[in-house]
């Protein structure tokens, strides 16, 4: 597994060079996202079928299907990131970040971007951790982290379905989106995104300890949490709102919770 490893890293820190020339090319840092989101999907499908090459054995039932959830995952966002950029104006994000740092923008975004390769590296690692967990056939475990994993992803296509057409009606312009599911949370696709890497550990653990190896699958939710309210995620974006929306904003942050779904206050 260590080799399978070394390449997820180095896949991904060629991935991520290559986003930073697309980015640096284009002028829209949002590519960063993109080639993020396919390379991570294409190294846990890596991930999840190996070993590979040194082994006759054909993939089982269990890497298969972690295998096909990946795909499906890396290919809607990855896909809906895309047509984003392609379409629209940069990110939020990254316009604030263009602003900040100024001159210095092309060498700390190759930071920013390089940084991502080992994160996805510990991803892959848990999503092998789920795959390679012993024992023939699909158990309820299999099939509750693929449930999981599938209300994610819709749940997540829900809220950017919302944020979408509230963007899209003129009469909008200016307001704060604080309907359906942006009332129970200021980052649902974050919160959905987050829950769609519960599936793993679920997949992985085997409480009569046969599989020791199926805790480490904990280090994704870990990580992707600590990516989505630390780093990349909600920080740069809740900055970039307060920016452009002031008190409203600001309002909408008393009202309803930054990640956890919770009842917004009167």
């Amino acid at each position: 597994m260590l080799i399978v490893h070394a390449v997820v890293l180095i896949f991904m820190l060629v991935v991520m060079t290559a986003a930073w020339a697309t980015v640096r090319r284009t002028g829209n840092a949002g590519w960063t996202d993109v080639f993020w989101t396919f390379g991570t999907g294409a190294s846990g499908v890596l991930a999840a079928l190996s070993p590979w090459g040194w082994s006759e054995d054909a993939p089982t039932e269990r890497q298969l299907l972690v295998a096909v959830l990946v795909a499906i995952w890396s290919i809607r966002l990855g896909s809906y990131i895309a047509i984003r950029v392609a379409r629209t104006e940069e990110d939020t994000r990254y316009r604030l970040l263009k602003a900040e740092w100024g001159k210095d923008f092309d060498r700390r975004l190759f930071g920013l971007a390089i940084v991502q390769a080992p994160a996805t590296t510990l991803l892959s690692a848990s999503i092998a951790a789920a795959a390679l967990r012993p024992g023939s056939g699909l158990t309820a475990e299999d099939l509750i982290g693929a449930a999981i994993l599938l209300i994610a992803i819709l749940g997540e296509g829900r809220a950017d379905g919302q944020m979408k057409a509230f963007k899209a009606d003129p009469a909008n312009r200016g307001k704060i989106m604080d309907q359906g599911l942006w009332g129970l949370s200021r980052h649902p696709n974050y919160v959905f995104e987050w829950l769609g890497w519960v599936a793993w550990p679920i997949i992985a653990i085997d409480l009569t300890g046969a599989w020791p190896w199926g805790w480490s699958a904990l280090i994704a939710p870990v990580v992707m949490y600590l990516i989505l309210t630390r780093l990349t995620g909600v920080p740069p974006l809740e900055a970039a709102m307060l920016q452009s929306k002031g008190q409203a904003y600001a309002d909408y942050q008393k009202r309803v919770g930054a990640f956890f779904p919770r009842f917004s206050k009167a």
